[in-house]
């Protein structure tokens, strides 16, 4: 979370670490990246600060402006690697390569002059290879249907959306899914609101898990929108950085509407500025697990070779005076960054917010007892199911697998899949269809895993994964979401608490 400013680094005299790399540069015995081994003098530099103050190279600079920015330039495709071959995910409608006529399916063997199948290239390589200068041209040859074909796409503005659903879920019962809060979030928030509101919104699910932050003026906008008069939402604070307050400036569109807002252990920074300001409201009723818990503000300053630092200069408090940051060591970032995993290992988890509260309790503007210091713990607790759980060690390859079988399924099924009208209804025709099944174990067995070796709820779990990545081909992330939702442990508890 935080904000950008311009370099200011106009200094003339070099200081010992300058000096140290310049003698290195051109005294030491072997040729050495002088740039490179600045870049380690930074990095460990800034991490005898804080877990977030960070440098960025020159090289990812652009990348990660992207996600604040909310837009890139490029073809608008999602891809995967399948048996070292590039495969086109997802189409962007309306967008450069929809324009240009590529389909999910398509199989891309070149892009230019480089050759984009047959190696082993990283993704953030491919990307560079896809990206670049709005009106400039990427052509190539693909593979269709086993035939060769010739293709050229003209680079545009691609959006970054920060919305990855926004449906009814219930009669009166609205579900928005926020993934991050970047510039343009607010609009995007805003847009979605007034339609659902259209479409008979009264109750709202705001869904912040997973969401690792971003702009806090974004997250402050969105909170605007649910509290009312002038209230307090958040105020930040630093040596350099006076006490600055941000409020409730306007009527908002969704003030006294019943809301639910969901939280876990990735929700971070301003995502629980949101949550914060809601909970000590009493606004929302905060339904799933304990945040992140990064309660520093960060702002970006570029330096003169094309890098930037992202330095922390504040601390962030929600309006009773919580700060969430969690505890941390100046000289240990590995035990900071292993704490979430920690929640995992020691069961919080899976048994609920069983963990003693370190931090100072405040009470809400209602009277409810809240704490600082360790993230937002929800007001109603919503543990892992263990026995659907894979193992962790092994759950992100299994995941991939079943990804993998969903999009051949996908491929060799698509006219039919595509002919349903609704993400709901091939999940009713996927969960009982015994091909469709049988495909999935089929295909797990050829990486080795026997889907038959797991407990039932495991299958259960693996089986619901798998529909909803073929919902997610037809109707992208709101398909996959609509699908999962229908199960989803948090989300039932949410719609269970909205209509008390």
């Amino acid at each position: 979370m935080g904000s950008y400013a311009p370099s200011f680094f106009h200094r003339a005299k070099k200081n010992p670490v300058q000096e140290i790399l310049t003698l290195i540069q051109q005294k030491y015995v072997d040729t050495v990246n002088v740039d490179s081994l600045g870049e380690f003098a930074i990095q460990d530099l800034l991490s005898q600060l804080d877990p977030h103050s960070t440098y960025i190279p020159p090289v990812e600079l652009d990348m990660v402006n992207e996600k604040m920015q909310g837009n890139f330039q490029g073809v608008g495709i999602e891809f995967g690697m399948l048996n070292d071959t590039l495969n086109i995910l997802y189409v962007m409608p309306g967008g450069p390569s929809a324009e240009a006529g590529l389909q999910v399916g398509d199989q891309i063997i070149t892009a230019n002059d480089s050759i984009i199948s047959g190696k082993k290239r990283k993704g953030d390589e491919i990307r560079r290879i896809f990206r670049g200068p709005k009106g400039t041209e990427v052509k190539g040859e693909l593979i269709r249907d086993g035939k060769k074909v010739q293709y050229s796409i003209v680079r545009n503005i691609i959006p970054i959306k920060s919305i990855d659903a926004a449906y009814m879920i219930e009669p009166a019962v609205a579900y928005i899914r926020l993934n991050k809060f970047s510039s343009t979030t607010y609009e995007e928030f805003m847009e979605n609101l007034e339609r659902l509101q259209k479409e008979g919104m009264q109750k709202l699910i705001l869904d912040l898990r997973g969401n690792g932050g971003g702009m806090l003026d974004d997250a402050v906008q969105i909170a605007d929108e649910f509290l009312d008069g002038n209230k307090e939402i958040v105020y930040t604070e630093g040596k350099s950085y006076p006490k600055q307050i941000y409020s409730a400036r306007r009527p908002g569109l969704f003030e006294k509407g019943k809301l639910v807002l969901l939280l876990d252990e990735n929700s971070a920074s301003a995502s629980e500025v949101l949550a914060g300001a809601l909970q000590d409201w009493d606004r929302a009723t905060i339904i799933g697990r304990r945040s992140f818990g990064k309660g520093l503000v960060q702002e970006q300053f570029s330096l003169s070779d094309g890098s930037a630092v992202r330095l922390t200069v504040s601390r962030y408090f929600t309006p009773i005076g919580r700060s969430i940051q969690k505890p941390y060591s100046r000289t240990d970032r590995d035990k900071y960054e292993e704490e979430v995993q920690n929640r995992f290992t020691n069961g919080e988890v899976f048994h609920g917010d069983s963990s003693a509260h370190n931090g100072k309790a405040y009470k809400t503007k209602g009277g409810r007892i809240v704490y600082g210091g360790g993230g937002i713990s929800p007001d109603v607790y919503v543990a892992i199911d263990t026995s659907a759980s894979l193992p962790r060690n092994k759950r992100p390859k299994i995941r991939g697998f079943v990804s993998d079988a969903a999009y051949l399924y996908f491929i060799k099924n698509k006219k039919q899949i595509s002919s349903f009208k609704s993400a709901s209804q091939l999940q009713q025709y996927l969960a009982v269809n015994t091909d469709a099944l049988s495909f999935l174990s089929t295909n797990l067995a050829k990486d080795s895993v026997n889907l038959s070796a797991f407990t039932v709820p495991q299958q259960k779990n693996l089986t619901e994964n798998f529909i909803s990545m073929i919902s997610w081909y037809v109707w992208y992330n709101e398909g996959y979401a609509r699908v999962k939702n229908s199960s989803d442990p948090i989300v039932l508890k949410a719609l269970e608490e909205i209509k008390k």
